[in-house]
């Protein structure tokens, strides 16, 4: 606290008078609706959401499915989540690399057919769940969504660098949004848990899907043939 004030009256704000935006209420709002229904921001934003609102809803259903469906324990279930964790940050490593070769676009459309894939997948058991396949299909969907999240989330916010704390933090309320509805959605159904679950993954998977294909056939000159619009990362 005392660093905080004494760095307010020392050095105070150190943005640019030029390049400030307006606080007032009604200037934030109208900067955001006019993001809100902005193409370039919404549909490639709106499709992260819902592969993101889809991981939040399988942390909410997952206990009452590996625990009272499987009969794991609560240390198993840690382990179970620690594992597809892994996954997530396989495909965030490859999906700069994969679409520095093939094109953020082409790249978040696979992210989100594979994340389709095991969210299909998971019908085939709904009614008879067990631990490996279920833990299969799971893996497939966090697979596409680890692709689909970062590429699709920088496609959102690329075009507006000037505001990209306001494009950033709607990004945010949207994924925030998804999750609580399909998790609300997930737990109102009337059916198990091993099958609500794939009916919201599927559901926001195909719902994804459609938001992002108008993204990816406008795909820009530069990406294709494979420049992917981001740079490799270095730090390995």
């Amino acid at each position: 606290m005392v660093l905080a004030l004494h760095y307010s009256k020392s050095v105070g704000e150190t943005h640019p008078p030029d390049r400030r935006a307006s606080l007032a209420v009604s200037d934030v709002a109208s900067a955001y609706g006019r993001l809100a229904v902005d193409p370039r921001f919404l549909l490639p934003a709106l499709s992260v959401s819902l592969v993101i609102g889809g991981l939040y809803t399988f942390f909410a259903a997952a206990p009452a499915i590996l625990m009272s469906e499987l009969g794991l324990t609560s240390f198993q279930l840690g382990l179970s989540f620690a594992t597809t964790v892994l996954v997530v940050f396989a495909a965030g490593f490859l999906a700069p690399r994969l679409a520095h070769r093939w094109g953020q676009r082409t790249v978040g459309m696979i992210g989100l057919f594979i994340a389709l894939a095991g969210s299909l997948f998971l019908f085939a058991f709904a009614t008879a769940p067990a631990f490996m396949p279920f833990t299969t299909a799971i893996a497939l969907y966090l697979l596409g969504m680890g692709l689909i999240n970062p590429l699709g989330t920088a496609i959102a916010l690329d075009p507006f660098g000037t505001n990209a704390g306001l494009a950033s933090a709607l990004l945010g309320f949207l994924q925030m949004g998804c999750a609580a509805i399909g998790a609300s959605f997930a737990s109102v159904l009337p059916l198990q848990p091993s099958a609500s679950l794939p009916v919201i993954l599927t559901t926001y998977s195909a719902l994804a899907l459609l938001v992002f294909l108008p993204v990816a056939l406008r795909q820009p000159k530069a990406e294709l043939g494979g420049s992917g619009g981001i740079p490799e990362s270095t730090g390995e």
